[in-house]
């Protein structure tokens, strides 16, 4: 779908079909609240503050990796994105985020950021038939520490990768370097 304005033109073209086209007449109307009210904050904004986000986690007895995926305590952390985080601070996807000490939300955080921003000066990940609207894939996928890579040997221990699912969602974890 494009949508042509004035200002250029905003494309969606999604073919894993996880987008939505819908009009709101404001931020505030009850159409957008309804679909967005409930969400988190932006992680690559200032409003991602380690402290609020040590004391969300806290509230949650679910597996760290699906709170990441559900939104509503950060938004935009997908699978490949999450799997990568969690590495990266050396956390067990399975890990209860209600467990996580203030010092391992802190690592997770500061690892959400590293992940996204890399991500975004990558292009993002090309998985499949992704482009971005010039047409481009991401190459982010191919940084991959732990996603897609089960099976293989992990980048800083050398322990064969692992998978598993998780709410539907293949996770990929190395069992040497991330810790329950």
């Amino acid at each position: 779908m494009d949508l042509v304005t004035d200002r250029g033109v905003l494309r969606l073209h999604d073919p894993r079909r996880f987008g939505a086209v819908v009009w709101a007449p404001g931020e505030d109307s009850p159409q957008a609240q309804k679909l967005l009210g409930r969400l988190g904050v932006e992680p690559l904004s200032a409003q991602f503050d380690v402290a609020a986000f040590a004391l969300a986690l806290k509230r949650r007895q679910s597996a760290i990796k699906q709170v990441l995926l559900a939104g509503d305590e950060v938004v935009g952390v997908g699978n490949i994105y999450a799997s990568e985080a969690l590495f990266i601070a050396g956390i067990r996807p399975t890990t209860k985020a209600s467990r996580l000490s203030k010092p391992r939300v802190a690592r997770l955080h500061a690892a959400i950021v590293q992940v996204l921003t890399r991500a975004v000066e990558q292009g993002g990940s090309s998985l499949k038939d992704f482009v971005n609207a010039e047409g481009r894939t991401g190459y982010f996928q191919l940084e991959a520490a732990v996603y897609g890579r089960a099976g293989e040997p992990c980048r800083v221990c050398a322990t064969p990768i692992q998978s598993m699912l998780q709410g539907q969602r293949t996770t990929f974890y190395c069992p040497t370097c991330q810790k329950p």
